[in-house]
């Protein structure tokens, strides 16, 4: 079982698909929750969207939970316009999807102004109460999949402002299971010819700390894909900073930047080391 966050026809179940039978779940903290108390293996969550930036949330999650990266995979968000038979853009008066969706949909609603945006917990989740309401004046926002699992109309396709929306997802288990950080035993669809590593660190509130985190990695020439700032939950005004870069954590010229990194870094958390999983 592949744990996920929404309803069947989430773009989340769309990722889990490549990898085993999608479960799903109602929340984030629910699937990690899953997978540190080995209710499922694995779980996919979203980590970043190429229109709306980081989930900070499953950002902040993975560390607090005992879990490691095995694989990243991409999906391409397509938002289709769903409602029942019979409705229309016209007549409709609200329209429902999860928050990062409708966001992603500004133009849209900029050119429809009578249409009045509603948050719900989730894209498929928006389908399924269209659905069940029968209400022709409601529409939904949410992937093509979930309007045929919800026998739902399109209205329209390709509602984002741009042609280039796509989620990056983190697939990953419970950190002290070490029979499960091979994936291939699960998907022929893992390529790990390349890897990526991903950590987490804080440095102390001094002058050019940042400068020298940096510089491990740099004078390594070690790939740096990239670099996030975050406020850290137990220290006001002090940060967390994310960085993924190409490589294994266990490469002789990673392992000695990490090294290098712990000797004035106050936290480093290596959150894993991962190949591609392909559509």
């Amino acid at each position: 079982m592949i744990a996920y966050q929404g309803e069947p026809g989430a773009y989340s179940e769309i990722a889990a698909l490549r990898i085993g039978e999608p479960e799903p779940f109602e929340s984030f903290e629910e699937v990690f929750a899953a997978v540190e108390s080995r209710k499922v293996i694995y779980a996919v969550i979203p980590i970043e969207n190429s229109l709306g930036g980081s989930i900070h949330q499953n950002y902040d999650l993975l560390l607090q939970h005992p879990v490691t990266i095995v694989a990243e995979t991409f999906v391409k968000v397509e938002h289709c316009l769903l409602g029942i038979h019979g409705s229309s853009i016209e007549t409709a008066i609200k329209v429902l999807s999860h928050p990062q969706a409708l966001a992603q949909c500004r133009n849209f609603f900029a050119a429809h102004k009578v249409l009045k945006a509603e948050a719900a917990y989730d894209t498929a989740g928006s389908a399924k109460i269209i659905a069940a309401e029968k209400d022709p004046t409601k529409l939904a926002i949410a992937s093509k999949r979930a309007g045929k699992l919800y026998g739902l109309e399109i209205l329209r396709e390709n509602l984002a402002d741009e042609e280039w929306n796509i989620t990056r997802f983190f697939c990953i288990t419970h950190a002290k299971n070490p029979e499960a950080l091979d994936l291939r035993k699960l998907t022929t669809k893992l390529n790990t010819s390349q890897h990526k590593t991903s950590i987490a660190f804080t440095l102390p509130n001094e002058q050019g700390s940042l400068f020298k985190a940096l510089a491990t990695f740099a004078m390594r020439h070690i790939d740096l894909t990239k670099i996030e700032s975050r406020p850290f939950r137990k220290k006001a005004f002090e940060y967390l900073f994310y960085v993924d870069f190409i490589g294994h954590q266990k490469d002789p010229n990673i392992l000695n930047a990490l090294n290098h990194l712990r000797e004035f870094a106050t936290m480093v958390n290596v959150l894993g080391s991962y190949g591609v999983v392909a559509e």
